[in-house]
């Protein structure tokens, strides 16, 4: 019975995939005239762009010229430099040392790079800076745009002698959130000092390789000539072409250069962290671990109103993780992303986790603001679609312990020796009073015709609704931590009354 009871499950499952899918593939067809439209407002010479869905790019296209005076045109196999977004390729390395237990985030980052050790914070009572600290900004460095974009290429003795001269902070270290390359290109050096090899050697043996990507690179002169996408200023009339950055010790917060093609398999990579599961690890570091990098370790913003691109107002809660952003829309919708600028390009890539859909795009103007596009397009997208987000699966306790409460709802006077209350329930709740106002609601909806499914919140909390003769009841309760887990709170209500 389990048996078919699974294949069942898989069928609706695959079904409701194909549903979206087939949901997804109309829409597809207006974001190549979105991205049209928007590189001619703004005035991009070439753009590379990609759709993800369900761990697949299902469509991708370039616009424009990755070369102006070379005519040579922009497609996702170009090689675009992503400045910003190489940042959580730094902090995956990181995590993946943290798992093989070669550091710990919460170490001091001067025991990895001893040039740290002494600096003269804000205040004596300062805490010392952590790997964490690092990873999330939150250092107390000041913001370091433009002039970090300019230190790409610098050599680690250059770096090293700067250290030495002394930090100057804008906050003492875990106070607030900053954006800071000085924090990535650390992070860098840490790698470094730990592996004994370079930062890009190991994100290249350690990430790339593993991942499949192999039209990514550090340095530019590297690429395949025609390849490369040339990065250019837009100045009175025309595009001007701009000197690339060669390699160097900044390069980890922002030094990479790769393709559409490559960088998809980055993002399903992250896409497939989600939901978690029983299944062998299959990449460059565990899947927990992707999550965490995902997790929204430090806040940064929260508007009330904050305008969309799609011209709708609402709340937006913006926090960062490890090398990524985090994002909680005016839908309540949870985002995953990263921008890059630097002179010369712009890029950025945004994922629904819960949605499995994502996009990247690129473009070889300076700071160009990719992030506008990308946000519309998968915001439309979701709209037209009218896509739901993941399911969180129904425990089987949840399941169980529902099935036995409602044979409780009419009958309290059996609920202390039931054995699926907690020890609280019944200091909290007391059988005659629940009894009474059972009484009264099913009075007034009349028997139970139908129990639907349960909706759970998590693996021991839920709601589900019951069907009656004259309207629905919507009953919810939440299980302890102990085991077995019991009922510990329990409510019952009109379902009406809670939509008006």
């Amino acid at each position: 019975m389990k048996k078919y009871l699974l294949m069942g499950a898989l069928v609706l499952i695959l079904f409701k995939s194909q549903a979206q899918q087939n949901a997804v593939e109309p829409f597809i067809k207006s974001v190549d005239a979105l991205f049209k439209q928007y590189a001619e407002e703004k005035k991009l010479p070439g753009v590379a762009y990609g759709v993800m869905y369900n761990g697949q790019l299902i469509h991708s296209k370039g616009i424009g010229l990755s070369q102006i005076t070379s005519k040579i045109p922009a497609s996702p196999q170009s090689v675009f430099r992503i400045a910003s977004m190489s940042k959580s390729f730094t902090a995956m390395a990181i995590l993946k040392l943290r798992d093989q237990g070669k550091l710990h985030l919460d170490e001091p980052a001067s025991k990895y790079v001893p040039e740290l050790k002494n600096q003269k914070y804000l205040s004596k009572d300062s805490p010392e800076i952590t790997i964490r600290h690092l990873l999330t900004h939150g250092a107390g460095f000041p913001e370091d745009n433009p002039w970090g974009d300019r230190q790409l290429g610098i050599s680690d003795e250059a770096f090293s002698t700067m250290l030495k001269k002394g930090i100057q902070f804008s906050n003492n270290p875990g106070k607030t959130y900053e954006y800071s390359n000085m924090g990535f290109a650390l992070l860098g050096s840490i790698i470094k000092n730990i592996t004994g090899k370079s930062y890009q050697s190991y994100i290249q043996e350690e990430i790339w390789k593993p991942l499949g990507m192999s039209n990514t690179y550090w340095e530019y002169e590297k690429v395949p000539k025609g390849s490369l996408a040339l990065g250019y200023r837009w100045i009175n009339t025309d595009w001007v072409e701009q000197p690339l950055e060669h390699d160097g010790a900044y390069g980890a917060m922002g030094g990479m250069l790769t393709t559409i093609d490559d960088f998809a398999k980055y993002v399903a990579f992250h896409l497939a962290a989600w939901p978690e599961r029983d299944e062998p690890e299959k990449g460059p570091i565990k899947r927990s671990s992707v999550r965490e990098m995902q997790f929204p370790w430090n806040i940064n913003d929260i508007a009330a109103k904050n305008k969309y691109p799609n011209g709708k107002t609402g709340l937006v809660v913006n926090a960062y993780g490890y090398g990524l952003s985090w994002t909680k829309d005016y839908a309540l919708r949870t985002s995953i992303a990263h921008s890059g600028g630097l002179p010369g390009f712009g890029s950025n890539w945004r994922i629904f986790p819960d949605y499995n859909i994502g996009i990247i795009s690129f473009s070889n103007l300076t700071y160009a603001p990719m992030g506008g596009i990308n946000m519309r397009v998968l915001d439309s997208l979701l709209a037209s679609s009218q896509m739901s987000p993941r399911a969180i699966p129904v425990s089987s306790m949840l399941r169980q312990r529902q099935k036995e409460l409602v044979s409780i709802l009419s009958h309290w006077d059996q609920a202390k020796s039931s054995g699926i209350f907690a020890e609280n329930f019944f200091l909290d709740y007391f059988p005659n009073q629940l009894q009474k106002e059972s009484d009264a609601l099913f009075k007034q909806m009349g028997s139970i015709r139908k129990v639907d499914e349960m909706v759970p919140e998590n693996q021991l909390r839920g709601k589900f609704r019951l069907q009656c003769e004259r309207g629905d009841l919507e009953v919810s309760f939440t299980l302890t931590p102990e085991n077995p887990p019991l009922i510990q709170e329990f409510h019952i209500r009109e379902m009406r009354k809670a939509q008006d």
